[in-house]
């Protein structure tokens, strides 16, 4: 059966793209996350036609079939869960058409984010989705998980800016979504069934972004506080005077004692919260947004501020967001990054919950994200050699999602839900919503091949009997 399968697979894509080697297989069975799940045979497709022939062969045989991208997901939504056929689209990579009149571009899956971003800013336009991995995650990814960023408190996430989809569904139909238009009202809206669906109800194989014009000229600016309190307020005052910057990044006081020692900005022992605040438009009007801003967030306990003039200092400041990441491994080696999401109002609150929850079962947590739309990152940073740890971790998770579902918040932001998550759904959803949301998944892959296992802890209908097929040949 595997053999033939095989076979089938080459006559569609070529002998080059259907990869059976164990090295292969264990390069597509992990993601950011600490899981690895062996598929049975990785696919690589050129053309939607060559998506559609593979998911029919799936279909036919109630394989489960994983669309997968640049594997740099968070919560195992490209994980081969249940093994089977792996798909990737990374060299479905064209930017099809930019068109600077109706402010509007055509991609295929495969295309990076930051490549999108530089190409259309080379016309003078501009794609504001900008997740941390936009330098190798594809727009495929982005549209499956609704991927975010910094800049999404003033523009909005993923979902926001696609217009239309070429969708292969789960029997392998090709359907288009949506249009080139702003305005469309005819029909369901499908689009935005797909977008954040986690490759469970279709692939992507052609999407049609909104783009909008390239704001003129950004500012930059650091703030030092005294208090997670004072940058939580501060957000809220600026938001209240009817200010939106195109960021308000955060970080606790944990974050700063990770990278206080290799950053180029001082930050001194008493500085407890630091906002990064940047705004963007007419340069003419910047001065004075970062006047009104200053002038806002003044009482509450500024230690200092830096302001970027130069593109040269601008770089300098993101930099210190981004040396985060890799800062956190000085303290444990083991990672659980998490993108709960509270009322911007509630951030205070829920930093105060993370810190009792890591002083209640001893591990560290370190806190950053976006405060202007309230997405917190939460990283506990555990040895998970240490016995007992695994279920400490559990008991800490429940914590963190419970915390933030009791303030009014949700369990995700734009990580999605996968696996990691799955467990968590009832937290926040009623069983009536979830069974909704699985009647539908069930009417458009009645087989349940598609990225099965994921977002549900039972899936509706309980899956088929996979097709026995042998183990691939050394």
């Amino acid at each position: 059966m595997y053999d033939q399968l095989v076979t089938e697979l080459i006559d569609i894509v070529g002998k080059d793209n259907v990869l059976t080697a164990m090295s292969d297989r264990i390069t597509h069975s992990y993601d950011a996350t600490q899981e690895k799940h062996l598929p049975d045979v990785v696919v690589y497709a050129a053309s939607t036609e060559e998506v559609s022939q593979v998911v029919k062969i799936a279909n036919r045989l109630k394989m489960p079939l994983l669309p997968r991208g640049a594997g740099s997901g968070f919560t195992g939504g490209t994980l081969p869960v249940r093994g089977g056929i792996v798909l990737v689209l990374t060299k479905m990579d064209r930017i099809i058409d930019i068109d600077t009149e109706n402010l509007t571009a055509e991609v295929e899956p495969g295309v990076v984010t930051a490549e999108l971003q530089r190409q259309v800013e080379k016309l003078g336009l501009f794609y504001p989705p900008d997740p941390a991995s936009k330098e190798f995650s594809t727009l495929g990814g982005n549209v499956a998980e609704c991927a975010g960023g910094p800049r999404c408190v003033k523009y909005g996430v993923t979902k926001d800016y696609v217009l239309g989809l070429e969708v292969v569904t789960p029997t392998g139909d090709i359907i288009r979504t949506g249009g080139r238009t702003l305005k469309n009202v005819v029909g369901y809206d499908l689009t935005k069934l797909f977008v954040g669906s986690e490759g469970t109800l279709g692939i992507a194989t052609k999407i049609i972004l909104k783009l909008l014009p390239k704001p003129a000229a950004k500012k930059t600016m650091l703030v030092q506080f005294e208090t997670i309190d004072g940058a939580a307020k501060s957000v809220s005052a600026i938001i209240g005077a009817k200010i939106i910057p195109t960021t308000l990044e955060f970080m606790d006081a944990a974050t700063i004692n990770c990278i206080r020692d290799v950053c180029t900005i001082p930050l001194p022992e008493n500085c407890q919260a630091v906002l990064i605040i940047e705004v963007d438009g007419d340069a003419q009007l910047l001065d004075k947004q970062v006047e009104q801003i200053l002038a806002v967030i003044k009482p509450f306990g500024i230690l200092h501020t830096k302001i970027a003039v130069t593109d040269e200092e601008s770089e300098e400041i993101w930099q210190v967001r981004r040396i985060v990441s890799p800062s956190l491994r000085k303290i444990n080696p083991d990672k659980f990054n998490e993108d709960i999401v509270v009322p911007r109002s509630k951030v205070p609150d829920m930093i105060r919950a993370l810190e009792k929850i890591a002083a209640d079962y001893g591990v560290v947590i370190v806190n950053f994200g976006h405060a202007g739309d309230g997405n917190i990152h939460v990283n506990v940073m555990v040895d998970m050699k240490e016995h007992g740890m695994e279920a400490k971790i559990e008991k800490v998770m429940d914590e963190i999602f419970g915390a933030a579902v009791k303030l009014r918040g949700a369990i995700s932001g734009e990580h999605g839900i996968g696996t990691s998550k799955a467990k968590y759904m009832n937290m926040e959803l009623d069983i009536a919503t979830i069974s909704y949301m699985q009647r539908i998944k069930a009417a458009l892959d009645p087989n349940n091949i598609l990225n099965p296992g994921k977002i549900f802890l039972e899936s509706y209908p309980q899956p088929p009997a996979a097709v026995s097929i042998q183990e691939p040949r050394k």
